[in-house]
């Protein structure tokens, strides 16, 4: 990769299918990055767009020495198209926003201020959100309450890309999947301080949404997968021993229970579902804790041979 000049701020916009859009978003984050007076670059990571977004970015970077564009080889998704960003931005302050226009390039001096009081990521709330109820926002609200009532980290809106991250969070945040909407999840497993700002949403007038009333099932799977890294990233056996023990031990409780029918008061067995349950939760159980000690080797070799640590550090004094 080519060394270029550290900018202050990294404005990035994942886009996919937003040709008519891109344009329009260049010339309002232009005239709110050049006023700020701070050396700041755009990355537009295009990920894989059918349409004629190559074409138009292509132009505009001849006319923006600021602009940076990332052409992806294929459509990856947006946590992937994040995450590219994430990894070629340089900036002190990471800012992340949707390439749709509706989120509002003025609310980034806000978010940048906001961040300045000590976050290390401020969330943006789009309090008077500009989309379909049943659809979109209807969802979302479920979603919203579910995810904060699970892990304890209490925003109004996880769904909203506009967000302001310090350089050293944003290099940290390892996003797969479809897990840009747990990122402020992620964050706080890293140690962050979030807050939280209102920002302007505005209706999509140009292109159409990639998101539908479809995703709600993925998000409470995704939900699941930050509840166990959130508890048990670093210690599955606890999970998985628990869970194995007790079943084990229903097993073994019910099975004694059955010899001593047999041995002592001469009843038959054979036929009762109690017997083949008991031989289930102990089989199951076996399972549990044989999976819980394959993951506790996993994790191991996973945090030994990438050299990363159980811990971040936010600052030495000497």
């Amino acid at each position: 990769m080519q060394e270029r000049p550290s900018p202050k701020i990294s404005v990035i916009v994942p886009v996919y299918n937003e040709a008519p859009n891109l344009k329009p978003l260049m010339a309002q984050l232009l005239e709110v990055m050049r006023s700020m007076g701070d050396t700041f670059e755009i990355i537009l990571v295009d990920d894989g767009s059918t349409d004629r977004s190559r074409i138009e970015l292509s132009e505009i970077k001849r006319e923006c020495p600021e602009l940076v564009v990332i052409f992806l080889r294929r459509n990856f998704g947006q946590s992937a198209a994040m995450t590219a960003g994430f990894d070629y931005a340089q900036g002190e302050i990471v800012v992340t926003m949707d390439g749709d226009l509706q989120n509002d390039p003025r609310n980034i001096p806000q978010l940048i201020d906001k961040l300045a009081e000590g976050y290390d990521l401020v969330n943006g709330w789009r309090k008077s959100r500009q989309d379909a109820f049943v659809s979109r926002r209807l969802p979302s609200i479920i979603a919203n309450r579910l995810i904060g009532m699970a892990t304890g980290v209490k925003l109004h809106d996880y769904g909203c890309s506009l967000k302001a991250y310090t350089g050293d969070l944003a290099k940290n945040l390892l996003l797969y999947g479809e897990l840009h909407r747990f990122i402020p999840v992620l964050a706080k497993f890293y140690g962050a301080r979030i807050g939280e700002a209102v920002v302007i949403h505005h209706p999509r007038t140009m292109g159409q949404s990639k998101y539908g009333i479809g995703r709600t099932f993925r998000v409470i799977l995704d939900l699941i997968l930050m509840l166990f890294f959130q508890r048990f990233a670093t210690r599955p056996l606890q999970l998985f021993g628990l869970s194995g023990g007790f079943l084990l031990f229903a097993g073994v409780f019910i099975e004694l229970y059955l010899s001593w029918v047999k041995l002592f008061q001469g009843q038959d067995i054979g036929g009762r579902p109690l017997l083949l349950l008991g031989t289930l939760l102990i089989i199951t159980g076996i399972v549990l804790l044989g999976i819980g000690l394959c993951a506790e080797l996993i994790i191991r070799t996973y945090y030994e041979s990438s050299g990363k640590r159980i811990y971040t550090i936010r600052e030495v004094l000497e």
